[in-house]
């Protein structure tokens, strides 16, 4: 058999380009290490400033690097300012729980980082622990700022790019877990009704008395085209039936704890992926709570903090547990963030 050489030349390209799409599809990328970046998004007249943390890759070693999270000391492994050499970076932006951070998911902020993305965590104003102490996150209020923030973070990077940090706004993917997977829905394209209630709200609690009222402030709609994918876990639903989520189309990833915990219980979750247009990728796991998608504990965490965010059921692996969570997230983010 006589063999052309321009079309064995030719076919060996080709096989080149489908081994290295192969490689991102199906292998995850070689860690290094995570920079991290203070960032803050100035005030102005759709709400007031916001702290945000930019986690990038980093060829440094990592340094363990401890944060007072409120009396929780939290050990990071990071370099500050770290030189990013890597171009055209996607974007990734996280939307906290309650009362939490924007380091409370700090350990896929870094392994995102590590795998090639640019990760921005912010703290929302209305809800976070570490700017207001959670002092108005039982009103009605945190719901409809915290879509504005989001697309107010974004905005930040279209004008103010950090210095020697190549991001792609072209590719930007959200991760919200509890109030941030609400938020994320509602981002893409979600119309909340606080009429129809899904969750469990006693009327004690201020929020569950001004709907029961119909004193919840005017929620706009806050679709966000610049998002082209969604991990949600665990959302707080008020989305209580398939009109309410019919105009959302990105790809989801969609993660429930079985136990559930904080308001929200595992058959919600599996009403939001009945309810969604396009079926997600969805995920259950066994014997999580609420607050397994938050990040693993230390010990000196543990013994600074006896409440349940640091607790787990017996026999759940939390650390085991986000090993996987953060590799399927990352590999949801480079099937549908990448060129």
């Amino acid at each position: 058999m006589i063999i052309d050489p321009d079309s064995f030349k030719r076919a060996c390209i080709d096989w080149l380009r489908v081994s290295r799409l192969l490689v991102l599809v199906l292998l995850p990328m070689a860690a290094q290490a995570a920079g991290i970046r203070h960032i803050v998004i100035p005030a102005d007249g759709s709400g007031p400033r916001i702290v945000a943390e930019l986690w990038t890759p980093c060829a440094t070693s990592a340094q363990a690097s401890v944060v007072d999270r409120s009396g929780i000391p939290t050990t990071m492994h990071v370099i500050e300012n770290c030189p990013v050499t890597r171009k055209r970076l996607p974007l990734i932006v996280i939307s906290h729980g309650m009362f939490e951070d924007r380091y409370s998911h700090f350990d896929t902020a870094e392994f995102l980082a590590d795998t090639g993305f640019a990760v921005v965590a912010i703290n929302h104003s209305l809800d976070s622990t570490l700017d207001i102490g959670g002092k108005s996150a039982d009103d009605m209020s945190s719901f409809s700022i915290r879509p504005i923030e989001i697309k107010r973070t974004i905005d930040f990077f279209e004008h103010h790019r950090p210095a020697g940090v190549d991001i792609d706004l072209r590719h930007i993917g959200f991760f919200g877990f509890s109030r941030g997977g609400y938020t994320g829905l509602v981002l893409a394209g979600g119309t909340p009704d606080f009429n129809t209630l899904v969750i469990q709200c006693p009327p004690v609690v201020h929020m569950c008395a001004q709907i029961r009222d119909h004193e919840v402030p005017h929620q706009a709609s806050e679709y966000e085209p610049r998002i082209s994918a969604y991990v949600i876990a665990d959302p707080v639903d008020f989305f209580p039936d398939k009109s309410s989520l019919k105009k959302v189309h990105a790809p989801i990833q969609l993660w429930s704890s079985e136990l559930g915990g904080m308001g929200v219980r595992p058959q919600e979750v599996s009403g939001v992926a009945a309810n969604l247009p396009e079926k997600p990728e969805f995920h259950l796991v066994a014997g999580a709570t609420h607050l397994s998608f938050d990040c693993p504990c230390s010990e000196e965490a543990k013994s600074a903090n006896h409440t349940i965010v640091c607790v787990d059921p017996p026999g759940f692996d939390r650390v085991a547990f986000h090993r996987k969570f953060n590799e399927e997230m990352g590999a949801f983010f480079r099937k549908h963030l990448r060129d």
